[in-house]
């Protein structure tokens, strides 16, 4: 059975920092590509960063772009989200998901809530 389970959200100041981890369990890690997701109240879910299997192929969403880092440790089968320079509009549930395909997500977490107050 496939389990991704995020942790370190929480609720921080504007201009402060998070990073969120995501261990997943019962599948081969580094066979998969790994992503970043968010959703904000009364907002679809967006895109946020994702990593290849190798680690080097880094992907952004703009809103994010130089304030977020992803990474992982294939040895610790968890992928990372370093998150900088928050800002309120970052408030979100974070998701972590896990695919075989670049940008095909089959497995997903259940969510870690990030909170940034002003």
């Amino acid at each position: 059975q496939v389990q991704l389970v995020e942790s370190g959200g929480g609720l921080v100041q504007a201009g402060g920092s998070l990073r969120l981890s995501c261990v997943a369990s019962g599948l081969t890690f580094s066979s998969y590509a790994l992503g970043w997701f968010r959703q904000a109240p009364g907002k679809e879910r967006e895109f946020v960063s994702r990593i290849n299997w190798s680690g080097i192929g880094l992907y952004y969403a703009g809103s994010v772009n130089g304030r977020f880092a992803i990474s992982r440790d294939n040895a610790k089968n968890t992928v990372y989200l370093q998150m900088n320079s928050l800002k309120p509009e970052d408030t979100a549930v974070y998701y972590c998901a896990a695919g075989k395909v670049l940008d095909s997500y089959d497995y997903w977490g259940q969510g870690t809530q990030v909170t940034v107050s002003s």
